[in-house]
């Protein structure tokens, strides 16, 4: 039941990120605004959850998790009900900024929190049912929201964190083992020597450069699918969360292949089927349609899987209980930079190689040039990532004969 509680925090955080996407356009017109002020409400949360998530971890470790998660669960149910209910669109965004440091709280928590409740054994398994929980709540945020949208309004899509939010609270309040005796300040202090160790920053630029790649799935899907495509909204989105269904479901055979195989040649293996599902996305579409771009992303979204649940697991499986929190507050930092450079870099990457002013009415052909930059870009970044891992293994392989500090 421990394991659950996060899973449904790491549900809940996620959910948060991706809902309110979906009702931009609705809130526009609620509050007169126009697109570039009602775009706060998305960038609000994501702003506060990414300058903020590696300070909630270390918190965490100083305060104690258990105490902070609750915390921070709390809070992000509680800003839920404020943005319900907010009269204006200031409102709105400053408590979607509380919403956020919320998130933040959880993600950095659930997965610090893992080896305070499996045997280490399993901490691939409970990895991937993160990672599962994660992708479910990003797929599930832009259907979820649409439906309530249409069946409500606006305000349901943040009303609905409230009965999960409480659940979630009362089910860690129950079942989260309790804080063992805060570290004496000498502990606490963070050591640069771990800011050195090699195979933590590995790990947390394999993050960001595969994170960069996903994000770019996201960005660049939807002009392809509309634009050279030809796809109505209902069938680009129905298109586009087949990836966050297929990482879904990828997350807990990826854990056990973790447990099975070892961390260092799972994530191996998933760099490879990210590099290989870049490549086809690059090349398959203009020849073979919609099949051409479903088959890749399947490919990218089952490797995705793979590789953040092996790359978690490697980091946290002999992190001090002391540092955990602060640890994964770096994992998901790395993380939220990748989506951010995906969005920003990737974004211009694509326009560039559209060649047009506005890529939203550019034609199909334009579109579909771009779409080959993008991915081609992709393929190399994740080329990036294989020399790293690769790197790894082979420091793994041949260890130092001096001891780490």
């Amino acid at each position: 039941m421990a394991l659950v509680s996060l899973a449904l925090a790491m549900l809940l955080s996620s959910l948060g990120t991706s809902i309110a996407n979906v009702g931009l356009p609705a809130l526009a017109q609620a509050f007169h605004a126009p697109f570039q002020a009602v775009q706060w409400i998305v960038l609000a949360y994501l702003l506060a959850n990414t300058t903020l998530i590696v300070s909630a971890g270390r918190l965490g470790d100083v305060v104690g998790r258990r105490r902070l998660l609750l915390a921070g669960i709390t809070l992000f149910t509680i800003a839920s009900a404020m943005c319900a209910l907010a009269p204006t669109l200031g409102m709105l965004i400053a408590a979607r900024a509380a919403q956020g440091l919320g998130g933040a709280i959880m993600m950095a928590l659930t997965i610090a929190m893992i080896a305070d409740t499996v045997p280490k054994a399993e901490t691939g398994r409970a990895m991937g049912l993160l990672a599962t929980m994660s992708a479910i709540g990003t797929a599930l945020g832009p259907s979820l929201g649409g439906l309530l949208l249409a069946a409500v309004d606006w305000r349901a899509i943040f009303l609905i964190n409230l009965p999960l939010g409480i659940v979630t609270v009362a089910l860690a309040y129950r079942s989260l083992p309790m804080d063992q005796a805060a570290a004496t300040a000498g502990a606490v202090l963070i050591r640069l020597s771990m800011f050195r160790a090699p195979a933590l920053s590995a790990s947390l630029a394999m993050s960001a450069l595969v994170s960069t790649v996903m994000m770019a799935t996201l960005v660049v899907g939807p002009f392809y699918l509309s634009r050279a495509l030809g796809l109505e909204a209902a069938w680009a989105g129905l298109t586009m969360s087949a990836g966050p269904v297929v990482a879904a479901m990828a997350g807990i055979p990826s854990g056990r292949a973790v447990d099975r195989l070892g961390a260092r040649r799972v994530t191996l293996a998933g760099l490879i089927g990210l590099a290989v599902g870049a490549v086809l996305l690059s090349v398959l579409p203009a020849t073979l349609g919609i099949a051409g771009y479903l088959a890749p992303l399947v490919v990218i979204a089952g490797s995705y899987a793979l590789f953040q649940t092996a790359n978690n697991t490697a980091v946290m499986t002999d992190v001090r209980p002391e540092q955990r929190g602060m640890i994964s507050g770096l994992l998901n930092l790395s993380r939220n930079l990748g989506l951010i450079t995906g969005t920003s870099v990737m974004g211009a990457v694509f326009a560039f190689g559209s060649a047009t002013a506005d890529v939203a009415t550019a034609p199909p052909d334009a579109v579909a040039a771009g779409m080959r930059l993008t991915f081609a870009v992709a393929a190399f970044l994740i080329a990036i990532a294989l020399v790293i891992a690769a790197a790894m293994i082979r420091s793994d392989a041949c260890p130092a004969t001096t001891p780490h500090p």
